[in-house]
């Protein structure tokens, strides 16, 4: 299974870290390695000095595709849940500086921490879906799918005219501005809705 992520997704996100606006969604890929499931804890890597959190929407794809057109890609996930984008911050701005590509910042093991998936019949309006993390009590990231430049459809049909879809790959959506550092003995908490997701330490 692959894991798609995509960058830059939320305007005031992209405003907060200096970027440009994208003109197609940009999207990146972490391997299976990646994956932090079960609520288990995040080790803060050694090579790292500014780990930061990123919670995102993430999608479950249920079929095999390629070439999808929007107006079809709804038929090609099945259910969503929460994540964690775990970004080597210091390492990504060196990349950056230097035209590199992102994997050292992004794709490091354990660096995608995602729930459980609810259906996506759970949802009356997905382009008004609400989620937040909490950091230590405290509400540090605020996001709703109709903040998206590129929503759900966007994303799957053009990320499907580069990667063929297999059942069970997952999505990052992109993340809301409010993204920052994380130290150990933090508790992270994710909610959609109101419905708590994911809720673990960093060690």
């Amino acid at each position: 299974m692959k894991i798609i992520c995509i960058g830059r997704n939320y305007k005031e996100h992209v405003k907060e870290l200096n970027n440009k606006l994208p003109d197609n969604p940009l999207f990146f890929l972490k391997p299976d390695t990646a994956l932090l499931r079960n609520n288990n804890p995040f080790f803060i890597p050694e090579f790292s000095s500014e780990i930061h959190y990123e919670v995102e929407l993430i999608l479950k794809i249920n079929r095999l595709g390629k070439t999808i057109q929007p107006k079809f890609a709804h038929r090609y996930f099945d259910s969503i849940g929460i994540g964690i984008d775990f970004t080597a911050r210091d390492i990504q701005k060196q990349c950056i500086e230097k035209g590199l590509p992102w994997e050292l910042a992004k794709a490091f093991d354990y660096s995608a921490a995602i729930s459980k998936f609810l259906p996506k019949s759970n949802f009356s309006n997905l382009d008004e879906i609400s989620f937040r993390l909490d950091i230590n009590g405290k509400s540090v990231q605020l996001g709703n799918t109709s903040k998206m430049i590129f929503s759900f459809d966007d994303i799957i049909s053009y990320v499907s005219r580069f990667i063929t879809f297999r059942t069970g790959d997952i999505i990052f959506s992109g993340t809301p501005a409010g993204v920052g550092p994380v130290k150990i003995g933090d508790r992270l908490q994710a909610y959609i809705e109101e419905k708590l997701m994911l809720d673990f330490f960093i060690k």
